[in-house]
């Protein structure tokens, strides 16, 4: 009998046989290392640790997690792209998320061949479950993206209609957490032993300023995890970024009081944009960035970009508005009085 999990996975990748490494037949940290055909001199000349059991079990401390449930992976881009792989047959099954959102879900629909079914957040950008209860019917249904805090516009999903989702969707929930770390939501890390069929992601690209890494990390049961690991590239995260995120991870102080100083200068430049003729709505945010209504998104994106001052412009996404990282406060201060200019002339 087929178990929860299991009824949701491509039968090619049930039946795949996942490649063995060098570092899979031996893993002993001592020895003649003359198995995998690496070079004997240098420094990174031996592969890394396919299953980063280090970062793991450091992880697994922060966030009171079992390590046997975590997945890293190259860049949270790297779950998304593997939940795609494993749960959905190309040209066949489907996905669906709340739009507007983050972007990538699309790119790897697409790359993947899998139809993406795009549901319009309301007004308050929130998830309308009148919109979204007819398609839990749709056996070709594998998927739902949820990002939360959402990206662009900054604020948290309903818990409740998550949960919602989550008791009546017969598939794989994918949460979206890259902003978590931002607000005071409890994470639905907590809720995966009450749910086989969800899957968290989160980053250290955000809060623990590792984006130059490309360092993402997935929490599922055991279960979907062997399904990651069977899929993934054999050695997905370099030797050079374990060791880089695990230095930061040991830093948890450092981490807590730049998010600190973050969610201050956040409140600070909400307060200063206020005043600044042209910003016409300033959008509730649960993250570490604004979405901004202003008169003329375009327009003003070209004049920031003169001054050397770059923001996100999301014109094409919801109307005239744009969407500014907090930055730190000299950062905060030059975009200020460039938009105080600009309401002047």
């Amino acid at each position: 009998m087929k178990s929860k999990v299991q009824q949701f996975v491509r039968k090619n990748i049930q039946a795949l046989a996942p490649y063995s490494s060098a570092r899979d037949e031996y893993s002993g940290k001592e020895g003649i290392f003359l198995d995998a055909n690496e070079n004997p001199f240098g420094v990174y000349n031996r592969y890394p640790d396919p299953y980063q059991p280090a970062l793991k079990e450091k992880l697994a401390q922060i966030k009171n997690t079992s390590a046997d449930q975590i997945f890293i992976g190259n860049g949270s881009d790297e779950a998304i792209d593997l939940a795609f792989r494993i749960f959905c047959e190309p040209g066949q099954d489907k996905a669906l998320t709340f739009v507007p959102t983050y972007g990538m879900y699309e790119v790897s629909a697409n790359i993947n061949d899998v139809e993406l079914i795009k549901l319009p957040l309301n007004e308050e950008f929130q998830i309308d479950r009148n919109l979204l209860q007819p398609f839990f019917s749709d056996k070709n249904l594998k998927l739902i993206f949820i990002c939360s805090p959402n990206n662009p516009t900054g604020n948290l999903l309903r818990t409740g209609d998550i949960e919602f989702i989550l008791k009546n969707f017969n598939g794989i929930v994918l949460i979206d957490e890259a902003y978590i770390d931002f607000c005071d939501q409890p994470s639905f890390i907590k809720k995966i032993s009450e749910y086989p069929n969800l899957i968290v992601i989160q980053t250290l690209s955000k809060a623990w300023g590792l984006a130059g890494i490309r360092l993402g990390i997935g929490y599922m049961n055991e279960e979907i995890l062997s399904y990651f690991n069977r899929v993934k590239a054999p050695y997905n995260i370099s030797t050079v970024n374990q060791q880089t995120a695990l230095d930061i991870l040991n830093k948890e102080q450092d981490y807590r009081q730049k998010v600190k100083d973050i969610l201050a200068e956040k409140e600070q430049l909400i307060q200063n944009l206020t005043c600044v003729k042209g910003i016409l709505t300033i959008y509730p945010s649960d993250a570490n960035f604004l979405l901004v209504e202003v008169e003329n998104a375009d327009e003003l994106y070209e004049k920031l970009i003169a001054r050397k001052i770059i923001i996100r412009n999301r014109n094409s996404v919801i109307k005239n508005c744009v969407r500014i990282s907090v930055g730190t406060s000299g950062e905060n201060e030059q975009l200020l009085n460039a938009l105080k200019e600009f309401s002047n002339d």
